[in-house]
Formats: structure tokens, C-alpha cells, sequence
């Protein structure tokens, strides 16, 4: 990890250790004010502990023009990617498509053209709905290991990560205080439960919060669906496609409106945020893959409304290319982020106890 980064948030966490006046904020600054010095470890566990909802900043005395010049959520968040970009494996790609937005797109382009050229080359030997354009064996040929290789890459990530900051064995009571966090987006709300100072800063609101929850929600509930469809075909031969009134579509159709208004209230929210507050050379890189993840949701929906047309097709190779390129970017993107939060949560679920 870079060292002046690191270097930079002692500082400043020494400074806030001294002040206290944020103590009660949100997780950061009891987890902060426990320590007396900050080990590299504890300063990247409170990168990931934080939620960037920037009360403290604007809370603060000691901003610039003070000669301190604190701007612990911007610090923080450098510390953070460049905690995913060390501990990632392999580096060089989370480099590339943590800052830029048109790496991200590129590689969208690229699964459009390989879905585009499977569905042309490979086609089906007969089915009904989507396998009628591209076989059912020929979809899990292609999505099976871009689904399983993100998960070795984030299981290696996460390990590396855990040693450095010094976790220990988990307990079942670690596990639901952090899932039970994550669920209400607690940080989200920050420690006077008001909500974050994200996109105005004489206002607390709860949008940033609900829209995370709608997106993680919305992702839970597609992935829901396609684990129902896995195992009606596999396990009661009830093959796609299913009727609207099924549970496999119930649960992506929701989930995919989640998805889409979630994402798309995320960007509007970052557009009007203070980038300064941020990872200022991150910020394409997190369009980009809110963008990605947002179209996921909402080519989706498309699929399913103009299923029965002409369209059906060209709208399948778009979506299945989206989804695709959102699985193989998972560790290399924002997306990694919810992995790292969690972990920081079970770690301080841990330091609590």
C-alpha cells in the first residue's frame, strides 16, 4: 500500500484522537479512539469501517483553512482503494478499473461481442424461450466460470485482508452483529441515526442509505431468482421459460426495478456530492461500475417485457453481455467494496466483544 496515504490518515486520526468531538458519529471513531497509536492495519481497517457519509467534515473545526487541514473522508477513502487494489488478486486489474469508468465500458463492449459471437456460432439445437437462441449448455459453459473465478479472487483478497488487520477466529455473534448492520445500513444513517451529509452539506438525509438498500436488495433478490430457476431445472426438471405469476420471475422482476431506481439514485446522488470529500481519482471508476450494475437491472427488464418480439435476440446478448462483464469486474470494481465493509464489520464486531 502506498505509504504517504497511510501516513496522511495518522495524522489526521491522531488529531481526531485528540479532539473526540465526532466520538459518536458512526463506527470510525469509537474504533479510532480505542487505539493510542495506528498501526498500517488499523488504519486500513478504519478505511473499510468507514462509510463516507462526510458528518465529520462538516462537523469539524479543523478543516481547511485551519492549518490542520483535516479531510478524514477523503483520507479515508484513499486508504480504502488503495487497500483493494494491494490486497486484490491480481492487482493490476483492480488498478485499472477502480479510476476508470471507460476501462469498465470497454470491457462491456468486449462481452457484448463475445454473447453477440456465441449466440451466431454456437446457437441452439432447439428450446424454448431464451435457449432457442443460445442452448441452456452453452449459457453455463460461459457463466459458470465467470461466476466461480471472481469468488477464488475475492476469497484470496479477503484473506489477505483479514491478516492485516489482525482478525481472529469468528464467532456466531461477530456474524449477526455485522449482518445485522449491513441489513439496516446502520452506517448509512451514521451515529446520530440522522442519515449522511453526502450530497448537501447543511442537510442530513436518509437518501444515500435507502438507495444502497434498494440496490443490495435488488441484487439479493436477482440472484435469488436465478438460484430458484438452478434448482427448478436441475432438481424438478421444470425448465425457463416460467410464467410472470412464478417465483423465479416475481423475484427478478423486483429485484431488477430495485436494481435500476437504486443505481440510478446513486449517480444522481454522486453528481451532486462534493468530489472533494471522496476519491477524487476514483470517481469515474465508481460511475462507471454504478452505470454497469444499473444496466444490468435494467437491460433485464427490457429482456422481459420485449421477450416475445423481434428484439429478443440482440436484448439477450446485451443483457447476458452486462452481466458477464459484472461478474469478471466484481473484485477489480466498487463492487468489492461491500465485501470489504462487511469484513471491517465483523472485524469490529470482534473488537466490541
Amino acid at each position: 500500500m502506498q505509504t504517504e496515504l497511510i501516513e496522511e490518515v495518522r495524522r489526521q486520526a491522531t488529531i481526531c484522537n485528540a479532539c473526540r468531538y465526532c466520538e459518536g458519529y458512526c463506527s470510525v471513531f469509537p474504533a479510532l479512539h480505542a487505539e493510542r497509536a495506528f498501526a498500517d492495519g488499523t488504519i486500513t481497517q478504519l478505511a473499510n469501517l468507514c462509510h463516507n457519509c462526510r458528518g465529520c467534515y462538516y462537523a469539524c473545526q479543523y478543516t481547511a483553512p485551519h492549518e490542520f487541514d483535516l479531510n478524514l473522508p477523503k483520507a479515508l477513502a484513499e486508504v480504502r482503494r488503495d487497500s483493494w487494489e494491494a490486497y486484490t488478486w491480481p492487482a493490476p486489474l483492480a488498478r485499472r478499473f477502480h479510476t476508470q469508468g471507460c476501462a469498465i465500458a470497454l470491457a462491456l463492449v468486449a462481452g457484448f461481442a463475445l454473447l453477440f459471437w456465441a449466440i451466431r456460432a454456437i446457437g441452439s439445437a432447439g428450446g424454448n424461450g431464451f435457449y432457442a437462441v443460445l442452448s441452456h449448455n452453452a449459457m453455463v459453459a460461459i457463466f459458470l466460470p465467470a461466476f466461480l473465478l471472481p469468488l477464488v479472487s475475492l476469497a484470496i483478497s479477503l484473506r489477505r485482508y483479514w491478516r492485516a488487520v489482525g482478525g481472529s477466529m469468528l464467532q456466531i455473534s461477530d456474524v449477526k452483529v455485522a449482518l445485522t448492520r449491513t441489513a439496516r445500513m446502520t452506517d448509512l444513517a451514521a451515529g446520530h441515526g440522522e442519515g449522511c451529509n453526502f450530497e448537501d452539506e447543511d442537510r442530513f438525509t436518509h437518501a444515500r442509505r435507502h438507495m444502497h438498500q434498494a440496490v443490495m436488495w435488488g441484487f439479493l433478490l436477482c440472484f435469488a431468482a436465478t438460484s430458484v430457476g438452478t434448482v427448478l431445472h436441475y432438481v424438478f426438471g421444470a425448465p425457463a421459460p416460467y410464467p410472470f405469476w412464478s417465483l423465479p420471475k416475481l423475484l427478478g422482476v423486483s429485484g431488477g426495478l430495485l436494481l435500476t431506481l437504486g443505481c440510478g439514485g446513486m449517480i444522481a446522488l454522486k453528481l451532486r456530492a462534493d468530489r472533494q470529500l471522496g476519491d477524487v481519482a476514483a470517481w469515474g471508476g465508481e460511475i462507471g461500475f454504478i452505470a454497469l450494475l444499473g444496466f444490468v437491472g435494467l437491460s433485464g427488464l427490457l429482456l422481459y417485457w420485449l421477450g416475445a418480439t423481434l428484439l429478443m435476440p440482440a436484448l439477450l446478448a446485451i443483457h447476458l453481455g452486462a452481466v458477464l462483464n459484472f461478474f469478471l469486474l466484481t473484485p477489480y470494481t466498487k463492487m468489492a467494496h461491500g465485501f470489504y465493509r462487511l469484513a471491517a464489520l465483523l472485524r469490529d464486531a470482534q473488537r466490541k466483544r
